[in-house]
């Protein structure tokens, strides 16, 4: 299993919004979330910054991050809270958030 911590900005006016969509998640997109193997995903807020936690559970994150990617409900999703987000300028190019390195863990 590996762990993964990423930030991203919420635009200020759309935070309500972001928060509400996230309130009702589509059945199709936790399902595709779910294929990709991932587990325990959580986003949290503080101010204007998002932070996202999940394990990956798979044995090719790249290929299950392409079917991810693929997945026309996802794609949807994404479109409407893309525009929503503020991506890090210092994100790896292709990437939308920023991946976060693990400096500490206790199990």
């Amino acid at each position: 299993m590996r762990r993964f911590g990423q930030v991203i900005g919420v635009r200020p006016e759309r935070i309500a919004e972001y928060e509400a969509l996230h309130a009702k998640p589509w059945p199709g997109v936790l399902a595709a979330i779910e294929r990709a193997n991932i587990r325990n995903y959580s986003i949290f807020r503080h101010g204007t910054t998002l932070f996202g936690y999940f394990e990956y559970v798979g044995d090719d994150y790249a290929a299950d991050m392409a079917a991810l990617a693929a997945d026309d409900e996802t794609r949807r999703w994404w479109s409407l809270t893309d525009a929503m987000q503020e991506p890090d300028p210092d994100r790896r190019a292709g990437t939308w958030w920023l991946d976060l390195p693990e400096i500490f863990h206790t199990g």
